[in-house]
């Protein structure tokens, strides 16, 4: 295991470092985007360290975009499902997510969606489009996707959240709007903003965990830390721990 260190900014911030409660373990995964193969190993690791040190409240907080773009987008869900009958699970709204259920109500969003990465999406659920679908051919594909997902993944995809707080640690899929309270940010920012929340130096109320913006490896800053290290691309699916003051990569 990796300590990871904090950088050094001014940045006004309480004086102790953010912590959670007493007992709790949170491990924090996001961006898996169709990685089934890299989620198992997760899932192996998270496995070895509750056998190694127990937990008395372990949580495990997956931050969004599930699907899109990676070779296995409907194994993935069924993955995390799984999951969520045996652990305490925490399953946060991506902006994929959101986009592939409007994509099933409208056309033009369902083009938006799978120049987002839905390709592979719709493949994973057994279903292969032209490269450039007409319109007819597109109400054909979104009525195919619509039978060809599963309910079980419905009930999923519906009842994803927004964002989870737990101790002094605010969990999101991309970030938040610097300025509001964390109590009255929109879903659009939650899900979508990037260059406002990751320039921003600002205290937000909490600690904010987040993925949405690739980065090589995890961005640790004052006020957020960056966990999204891009695994379709790259094969690094990171993995975060949080117990007490203690934040570590696994």
């Amino acid at each position: 295991m990796t300590k990871m260190l904090g950088r050094s900014q001014n940045l006004t911030r309480p004086t102790d470092p953010p912590r959670l409660p007493d007992g709790v373990r949170i491990y924090a995964i996001t961006d898996i985007h169709g990685c089934s193969d890299l989620l198992r190993q997760m899932f192996n690791v998270i496995d070895a360290d509750l056998a190694r040190s127990p937990a008395r409240d372990s949580i495990q907080v997956f931050l969004g975009d599930y699907i899109d773009r990676g070779p296995d987008s409907r194994g993935t869900i069924d993955l995390l499902i799984e999951r969520s009958k045996r652990h305490k699970t925490i399953f946060l709204r991506g902006n994929h997510e959101l986009l592939l259920l409007l994509a099933l109500t409208d056309p033009a969003r369902f083009l938006e969606w799978k120049r987002f990465g839905g390709l592979q999406t719709l493949l994973s659920y057994g279903i292969k489009p032209t490269n450039h679908p007409a319109k007819a051919e597109v109400l054909e594909l979104i009525e195919a996707l619509a039978h060809a997902i599963p309910k079980t993944h419905f009930d999923f995809l519906r009842a994803l959240r927004p964002s989870f707080c737990c101790g002094d640690f605010f969990f999101v899929h991309a970030g938040v709007r610097p300025g509001v309270p964390l109590d009255r940010q929109r879903d659009e920012d939650l899900l979508w903003i990037r260059d406002e929340f990751l320039e921003s130096d600002q205290y937000f109320g909490k600690y904010v965990v987040h993925g949405h913006s690739p980065v090589l490896a995890p961005d640790i800053r004052l006020n957020r830390i960056n966990i999204d290290t891009g695994a379709y691309a790259t094969g690094n699916l990171t993995l975060l721990s949080i117990q007490g003051a203690s934040i570590l990569a696994l």
